[in-house]
């Protein structure tokens, strides 16, 4: 749940449209997936340049998992 919460304040702060983002913790098989979803403009804002965006949010992400022992993918979620 703070994982969720940790995401879903990175992302708010990056897109014009802050109440649009929806961000949702999804636990299978141990792993938990983060969806983000956001309003269609913003999109591009949250996958960044050549995907640089996204790709440091997965490595915050994953670097975060390692110190918990657990698993977290991220996805964008259109």
């Amino acid at each position: 749940m703070i994982m969720r919460d940790t995401v879903e304040m990175i992302v708010k702060a990056l897109v014009d449209d802050a109440d649009a983002v929806d961000v949702r913790e999804i636990e299978r098989d141990g792993t938990a997936r983060i969806e983000v979803r956001v309003a269609q403009p913003d999109m591009g804002k949250v996958i960044g340049k050549q995907g640089r965006t996204v790709r440091a949010l997965r490595s915050l992400v994953y670097a975060a998992g390692l110190k918990k022992h657990r698993r977290f993918v991220l996805d964008v979620v259109e």
